[in-house]
């Protein structure tokens, strides 16, 4: 198996990556194992503070929001916690520390980061009547390392009015998307066969060339495109390529002239696999750690095979 980034990925969280020498069994193994093997960091646990206190100010405020506790307590646990692999961090099962404690316990420096979030309500005398919590309001006890990033501050977690304030501990441990979405560190997997185009019938192309389309990055898509050899071999062309044909297809009124005067023709063993990251990961450490899982577990499968022959 041979794996290459597609020129211009990623861009963002997203990546375009071609996978060639292969087959579709271990290209969908692959995209098993991010969605559900890939370690990442998420909010498992959340401590409220609850009651009626008085602030600095001698008001009186009641933790009460729009939103349940439970609802909360889920908004909190899909933030995309930033992970890290080099800080060393362990599962809380495999952790010396809390492996052998019962369930509520655990929890060390070792296998769990912890953030913590306290915000008031508008003041009785503040013009506003609400105020808006976001995921940026959050800090983190740990380790600045794992402060929730720029991009995800925005994120909006519920709404508080004059007269109640939000205070609680949250605790994010490493898991797997396997057992729960919220471990989940990418999203709109997939991949297809990787295919080049042909320009079979220049003039018959006219019907789509005549219609000034172009490619995501700006190059028009006429016979220049093409090149020498009549061909299309760079990956993001074809794909913008498959999508102008559309306007050419069946049911267009255009059919007849085009005349399939460009044909696609699919490559042995080799697939354009896609995918975006919800921002935890950046998305080539999401597929090396995923190709890592693959690799662990074919690799004890193996040991296991041996042991039991032997």
């Amino acid at each position: 198996m041979k794996t290459e980034i597609v020129e211009g990925w990623p861009q963002g969280h997203e990546i375009r990556i071609l996978i060639s020498e292969t087959d579709a069994s271990q290209v969908n193994a692959i995209r098993r194992a991010l969605i559900a093997d890939v370690p990442k960091l998420a909010i498992t646990r959340v401590d409220f503070s609850q009651g009626v206190t008085q602030d600095n100010k001698g008001e009186v405020v009641e933790s009460v929001n729009v939103l349940p506790d439970e609802v909360l307590a889920h908004r909190l646990a899909m933030i995309p916690i930033p992970t890290s692999q080099d800080e060393g961090l362990v599962f809380p099962d495999q952790c010396k520390n809390c492996m052998d404690v019962v369930e509520k316990d655990k929890g060390c420096p070792m296998c769990q980061v912890l953030y913590t979030l306290s915000a008031r309500g508008p003041s009785t005398d503040a013009e506003e009547d609400f105020k808006t919590v976001y995921a940026g309001d959050i800090t983190t006890i740990s380790d600045p390392v794992f402060d929730i990033r720029d991009e995800h501050k925005q994120i909006p977690l519920t709404v508080l009015a004059k007269g109640q304030f939000l205070e609680f501990y949250a605790f994010a441990v490493l898991g797997r998307g396997r057992d729960h979405a919220k471990w989940s560190p990418a999203a709109a997997v997939g991949f297809r066969p990787h295919r080049v185009a042909v320009l079979n019938k220049p003039k018959k192309a006219a019907a789509l060339f005549d219609l000034g389309l172009t490619t995501t990055d700006g190059t028009p898509i006429d016979a220049k495109l093409f090149g020498k050899d009549k061909k299309i071999t760079n990956v993001n062309h074809v794909l913008d390529l498959e999508k102008a044909l559309h306007q050419v297809g069946e049911g267009t009124g255009r059919e007849n002239d085009f005349d399939d005067a460009i044909t696609m023709e699919a490559v042995e063993g080799a697939y354009v696999f896609s995918f975006e990251t919800d921002g935890s990961l950046d998305p080539v450490t999401a597929f090396n750690l995923a190709l890592n899982e693959l690799s662990s577990r074919f690799n004890n499968l193996g040991e296991e095979v041996a042991s039991a022959l032997a």
